[in-house]
Order: C-alpha cells, then sequence, then structure tokens
C-alpha cells in the first residue's frame, strides 16, 4: 500500500496551475479628465491648496503655467545632427571663456 507511483502526464497537467494564467480584472472607465478639469480642481477644492495641512500651496497654484504655454510639437532626433548642435554650442562656450580670460 506504500508503493510510490509515478502519475500520469494528464495528472500532473491537470495540477499544475503555476503555469495557468488569470484573466485580467475588468474596469470600466467612464472618462479620462483632462488639464483643464484638473487645473479647474485644483483652484476649487481648498484640500488641493495645502500640504499636509501645513504648507500653503496658493502661491504656487498661481503662478503655474497654463496648459497651452507648455504644449510642445514632437520633433523626431537625429543623433548625429543633435551630437553636432550641442558639441558646436560646447565648443562656443569654451571659446568665449578663453576669450573672457585674456581680456
Amino acid at each position: 500500500a506504500d508503493i510510490p507511483v509515478i502519475p500520469d502526464l494528464e495528472e500532473v497537467q491537470e495540477e499544475d496551475l503555476a503555469m495557468q494564467v488569470a484573466a485580467p480584472p475588468s474596469v470600466q472607465v467612464n472618462r479620462v479628465l483632462t488639464y483643464h478639469d484638473l487645473d479647474r480642481d485644483l483652484m476649487k477644492y481648498a484640500a488641493f491648496q495645502t500640504l499636509d495641512g501645513e504648507v500653503d500651496l496658493k502661491l504656487l497654484t498661481k503662478v503655474l503655467a497654463p496648459e497651452h504655454e507648455l504644449r510642445e510639437d514632437d520633433v523626431s532626433w537625429d543623433w548625429d545632427h543633435l551630437f553636432t548642435e550641442v558639441s558646436s554650442e560646447l565648443v562656443t562656450e569654451w571659446d568665449l571663456g578663453q576669450t573672457e580670460r585674456e581680456d
């Protein structure tokens, strides 16, 4: 009765739950907030105007840049062009520093 038995391959496959993947949870997203909505909420709710109930953020919220000032067009980068541009600027700054030291 105490003789070990080698399990069948079918039994092992049924028991091996580690290789199974659970289905992802389904979350219903009604709407993603826009920058405008977030800005309006920031000014509307006093909870966003203090940090830890001690630090007043009103001055910071007054000087935050609006979204239209932060938007930039996507520009593709070419490594060779970018490297040449940065190298040129560094050499120009170095030359200006050298001429100022000579004067």
